[in-house]
């Protein structure tokens, strides 16, 4: 009997990795919270003695917040709260890797398998995927160490729902919950309720958890789901196999992806494009322009941390992740014009939107646009 892909904690390992995300939801909240008190109540009125005014941007909030002792700790707190997050969910991977390999294996040579994957030997990995260890995950996202190796993305999958409640983002479900693809599914029909999609594209798909989310909602389409992290896109498959759904996994830049023009009626990402660059962005919408069906729609998620709703104190907090701890493109993302690129790479002004949308406590930034019939 074939075996199931999943990230499978023991009881004393569930414990740690449920300690974990209380210290960090510990650490975002209560520490967070008392070092923005301490910056308004405190360093905005010596600042506004010292010069008149009030700190301007979040250079100078920087120069205020930085050397308090409170951000250090909140710094370091945060910095080995990562540490920890890594550490408790690979001891779980350490002990189950070989049977996952083996069930992966045994999945992808199924001759009655659903699905199928498509796998790119030559190519180039995009900054900063390949550059960087994106948060700060031991290898990163891409690094294989056997034969069909999944390592990365079964370590991955076990920090996705420990790090969403630790930060206040859950929505709900167990480990490898596809409820973020459902929410985002909702979202696509409260806007384009006229809209059966019949072909969708999930990009920077990740572990694949979401991917099937979009053929759950709506069985009739054909799903594809692409990633530039091998690893990640043979756990995608082998997850839909065993949940014998017949999805197809790509290994591809979502720049460049390989498919067809007008290819697809619905594409999507969950968090891709703070991971990505200035240069990647402008590349994926034109792709993404490319890719639709007249008729179709674009509609990605992401971070909601742009400066225009942030205080400057959140401002200097989200920045350190850029430096610290494998967030390379978090604050070039915020400060990004995302409807203008939108607009630049063909969607229509009376369709493209980049605006805020709230599920349940939660609002996140959504964009994208339609492309006229």
């Amino acid at each position: 009997m074939m075996g199931k892909i999943e990230f499978a904690p023991t009881f004393a390992e569930q414990s740690r990795q449920s300690f974990v995300a209380s210290f960090k939801g510990y650490v975002n909240s209560v520490v967070e919270t008392g070092l923005s008190e301490t910056y308004h109540s405190s360093l905005v009125p010596l600042f506004e003695d010292k010069n008149g005014r009030p700190p301007e941007n979040r250079s100078e909030a920087a120069g205020m917040i930085e050397p308090h002792p409170l951000f250090k700790l909140w710094a370091s707190l945060t910095y080995h709260s990562q540490n920890l997050m890594w550490q408790s969910v690979n001891d779980t991977t350490q002990r189950t890797i070989n049977d996952q390999v083996a069930a992966f294996t045994a999945l992808e040579s199924n001759p009655e398998k659903q699905g199928s994957l498509d796998l790119a030997d030559n190519l180039e990995i995009p900054a900063p995927v390949r550059t960087t260890e994106i948060h700060r995950q031991p290898g990163g996202y891409w690094r294989e160490s056997r034969p069909n190796d999944i390592e990365t993305a079964l370590s991955y999958t076990g920090t996705v729902d420990l790090y969403r409640n630790a930060k206040g983002m859950g929505i709900g479900g167990k480990i490898g919950s596809d409820s973020m693809g459902r929410m985002l599914a909702a979202i696509a029909q409260k806007r384009a309720p006229d809209l059966t999609p019949s072909t969708i594209l999930d990009l920077g798909c990740g572990t694949g958890e979401q991917t099937l989310a979009y053929k759950r909602i709506f069985p009739e389409a054909e799903v594809h789901g692409l990633d530039v992290a091998r690893p990640f896109v043979r756990y995608a498959h082998g997850l839909a196999e065993s949940e014998g759904l017949a999805l197809h996994f790509k290994e591809a830049d979502a720049a460049s992806t390989g498919y067809g023009d007008e290819s697809f009626d619905l594409i999507v990402s969950i968090i891709m494009f703070h991971e990505t660059s200035n240069r990647q962005i402008k590349n994926i919408f034109g792709e993404c322009w490319r890719l639709l069906k007249p008729g179709g729609m674009v509609l990605h998620l992401d971070v909601p941390y742009q400066p225009d709703r942030m205080p400057l104190d959140k401002q200097v907090t989200n920045h350190w992740q850029v430096k610290y701890n494998g967030e390379p493109f978090w604050t070039g993302f915020v400060e990004t014009d995302i409807r203008r690129e939108l607009l630049a790479a063909g969607f229509e002004d009376d369709s493209a939107f980049a605006e805020y949308e709230s599920y349940g406590p939660v609002t996140y930034f959504f964009f994208g646009g339609r492309k006229k019939a």
